[in-house]
């Protein structure tokens, strides 16, 4: 699979949890807007740092003459975005994570949850689809607390 087709393929469930056409944008600044994110999931500034660098990517190649992924890209950047791609279908991605542990550890215990994903077993790639992705999860939580409050108010 090319670096292009990785990336498309992310950015549709991104677009399908943010409910918005810039899916990897939505992500990335949900991850922004996130309190001490690297404090609850280990590896929390590194993926940051990767979906920025490889949006930056997909941009040049899409709108600068002369880039192509032949000299943008290389085997591994596919393979950091397909497993970043399995991990949010896995509800192992940052942001889920990050939610468990916020959930599990409460606001005063940080605890480091680590992102290590090995390659799903086929029973997993054919039940993903049935498990709830954790970003649409906790922003659906975001959005109760957001109604609460305005009601109280």
């Amino acid at each position: 699979m090319s670096f292009i087709d990785s990336y498309k393929k992310l950015e549709k469930i991104c677009s399908e949890m943010y409910r918005d056409s810039h899916g990897v944008s939505a992500y990335i600044d949900e991850m922004l807007s996130t309190p001490n994110g690297a404090d609850y999931v280990e590896g929390w500034n590194e993926d940051l740092k990767k979906l920025k660098h490889y949006r930056w990517v997909r941009n040049q190649i899409a709108h600068e003459p002369g880039c192509s992924e032949e000299n943008m890209c290389v085997a591994e950047d596919v393979r950091w975005i397909d497993n970043f791609y399995s991990r949010i279908m896995l509800v192992k991605d940052p942001l889920a994570l990050y939610s468990k542990a916020r959930n599990s550890q409460g606001v005063t215990k940080p605890k480091q949850i680590s992102q290590q994903v090995t390659t799903p077993t086929r029973h997993q790639q054919q039940n993903v689809s049935q498990k709830p992705t954790g970003c649409f999860t906790y922003m659906i939580s975001v959005m109760l607390v957001i109604i609460l409050i305005s009601n109280i108010i």
